[in-house]
């Protein structure tokens, strides 16, 4: 009998032991958790229990000038799932009958709604940008799992009206070019927090706390842009597209005493309501032909603003720059007479004008108006590359203009020390140097403001949502560039251009207009192409000048001058413009004997440039043809016409000019 108990006091006391043993093993890990790894668990608790949801700030919106929207936010809805609750509440056939359920509501497939309905993911959202009606409908099926979230959606009232300029959004409402992006931080203002105490289904504890952070939305922007002004020129534009089957037209409008942009038009563009999406059918087709990466290379093209990130060789109408500078150095006249043969020797480069015969006698107006080359090239040589690079610097050539729009391109000009004599007398007439058109014309816009270069302004204020002006962009003088004597000079050269030379597509009858063209074939691969970039830059009306316009036609099929490409846009625009500004016409007795009158008196070509010519028949409302035809660029001397100087003929007529 004691063997039997003495087993059972062994059995006893190894359980007792294994009991203990269990027991301190237990203790050790309570003690674990409970003190070691005490904030770990109760983070994970606090987190389980605890449903931090972000409230979205509301955008600010995006005005022009007069107050007009030209991007807003607009409500919003977004449907998110739960799967786990959705798996825990619906059999797998009530989860198919739901999804397909929901498909037709979100327009979407019902397999991809019910791989989100059941997938991995605590949170999901499955469908975005939802109006009122079909979130009502949504919600109408009464799902368990299933969230609504109230967002905004960034909207465009005006579609692809100043779309460079504006820019767009991506998916999280962040700006992604243009103003959006540039001011991004003043527009998105600081999002909010609602943290609630919540149980297993992500319903809020009736016992929980909670804390609620107000979001704070976004400033709005007012811009400089007028939206008027910028229709009437996206409406010129979209005329000039058609007709020059160019590869783009860039267009900047711009205030020479305020330096207020007052429109900017890119064309090719595009409706930031829908970025990714090109805005015709052909071009939509042609994109969806590319690989992605070319997709996205053609989509940033799209996005890009050439007008402040772009380069172009601005070609003629650089002699403004070089004419005001030797007119301002003291080193030539109005008056001044020049001889033009037809060439230049520069260092034994010979550099030709465009008319190799030359123009022979001629005074400094003259010389612009014929847009003579060797002449500008005296000119720079008589100034010297300091003084010339001087003059850059001090018409903002050689800096940005740091306007208030992101990605902006300084100019690409050679060294002063590495300059030759021969790069610099190119440089004199646009060649050979490289500038945004928004320089340019910032440049230019000194001759139509007594000589003071005024930095660029895009931005007129920023308001919060009661309207309440926070911030104030003011004008910004830059600088006194030329003197108020040469500055007029400048103007009458301009005014001469567009009257008597081959500005006169640009011309409107009652209005003083002046400007300049330029023709500069395009630099690819190291040398010059056939292509070109037509252009013409003016300014009206030349008594008090309102309005400074630059037009670049890039590559324009057929002919070229910009005489024929960009001076017509620009009437169009100016014509329109400047009846919308209240800037009546003040016409002499000649013109209004013109007027009441369906006949002109056909005026000389003969022996001007041909683009110099279109332009002048152009100002006396007359057609022209050129014969023998040609497709090249190359300008050439007028040799004859038909019919002759003096003849009267009816207004829309068509004159022949004559080549070799």
């Amino acid at each position: 009998m004691a063997k039997p108990r003495m087993m059972n006091k062994k059995r006893i006391i190894l359980a007792f032991v294994i009991i203990m043993a269990l027991f301190i093993i237990l203790a050790f890990r309570t003690a674990w958790i409970q003190i070691v790894k005490a904030d770990e668990y109760s983070q994970k608790a606090i987190n389980q229990q605890t449903s931090d949801i972000p409230l979205e700030a509301k955008r600010g919106s995006i005005y022009d000038t007069n107050g007009q929207a030209l991007a807003a936010s607009a409500t919003c809805y977004s449907v998110w799932v739960r799967p786990a609750q959705i798996k825990k509440n619906y059999s797998s056939s009530q989860i198919d009958e739901l999804s397909s359920k929901l498909a037709v509501i979100l327009d979407k497939k019902a397999s991809t709604v019910k791989e989100g309905m059941t997938s991995k993911s605590a949170l999901l959202k499955i469908a975005k940008y939802l109006n009122k009606t079909t979130i009502d409908k949504v919600k109408a099926l009464d799902i368990t799992g299933l969230e609504v979230a109230e967002n905004t959606k960034r909207y465009y009232p005006l579609g692809s009206t100043a779309a460079q300029v504006l820019g767009s959004v991506n998916d999280d409402n962040e700006g992604r070019t243009g103003i959006e992006a540039e001011f991004d931080s003043y527009l998105s203002g600081v999002a909010g927090r609602w943290i609630k105490e919540t149980d297993i289904n992500g319903e809020t504890l009736s016992y929980g706390s909670q804390k609620y952070y107000q979001a704070k939305d976004g400033y709005n922007v007012q811009l400089t842009i007028d939206e008027v002004l910028q229709h009437y020129a996206e409406k010129a534009v979209a005329s000039g597209m058609k007709k020059t089957k160019a590869k783009r037209i860039m267009c900047l409008v711009m205030d020479p005493k305020t330096g207020d942009i007052l429109a900017m038009v890119t064309n090719p563009s595009f409706d930031p309501n829908d970025a990714t999406e090109p805005l015709t059918k052909s071009a939509r087709a042609y994109y969806n032909k590319l690989s992605s990466k070319a997709q996205s290379k053609y989509l940033s093209r799209l996005w890009n603003n050439p007008i402040v990130s772009g380069l172009y060789e601005p070609g003629s109408t650089f002699k403004l720059i070089t004419t005001s500078s030797a007119l301002e150095e003291g080193v030539t006249t109005p008056s001044t007479r020049y001889y033009d043969s037809g060439s230049i020797n520069v260092d034994g480069t010979t550099l030709h004008c465009w008319d190799l015969g030359g123009h022979g006698a001629e005074n400094l107006v003259q010389a612009v108006g014929n847009s003579c080359n060797p002449i500008q090239v005296r000119l720079a040589l008589a100034l010297g590359k300091h003084k010339y690079y001087n003059y850059l610097e001090m018409f903002g050539i050689t800096d940005i203009t740091h306007v208030d729009l992101p990605a902006e391109t300084s100019a690409i000009i050679k060294d002063e020390s590495s300059l030759t004599n021969v790069d610099l007398a190119t440089m004199a007439y646009g060649q050979g140097i490289a500038v945004t058109p928004i320089q340019l014309l910032t440049a230019v816009c000194s001759i139509g403001n007594d000589g003071i270069l005024m930095k660029p302004r895009i931005v007129k204020k920023l308001t919060d949502s009661n309207g309440k002006t926070v911030k104030t962009y003011k004008t910004q003088q830059v600088r006194k560039v030329i003197s108020s004597k040469t500055a007029s000079e400048m103007k009458d050269i301009m005014e001469y251009v567009v009257s008597k030379g081959g500005g006169g597509n640009a011309k409107i009858t009652g209005y003083r207009i002046g400007g300049k063209t330029g023709t500069a074939n395009k630099a690819e691969n190291g040398k010059y192409s056939n292509d070109t970039w037509s252009s013409f830059i003016g300014m009206a009306p030349m008594e008090n000048p309102k309005l400074a316009v630059l037009v670049v036609v890039d590559s324009p099929k057929g002919v070229q001058y910009g005489s024929v490409t960009a001076a017509p846009i620009a009437r169009t625009f100016l014509k329109n413009a400047l009846t919308y500004l209240e800037i009546s016409p003040k016409y002499t007795k000649a013109e209004a004997k013109a007027l009441s009158s369906s006949v002109v008196y056909v005026p000389s070509v003969t022996g001007k440039s041909v683009s110099d010519a279109i332009g002048i028949l152009g100002s006396y409302g007359l057609k022209y043809k050129i014969s023998p035809s040609t497709n090249s660029s190359t300008d050439f001397k007028v040799v004859d016409q038909y019919p002759k100087a003096g003849k009267q003929v009816s207004r829309g007529d068509t004159v022949y000019i004559y080549r070799k």
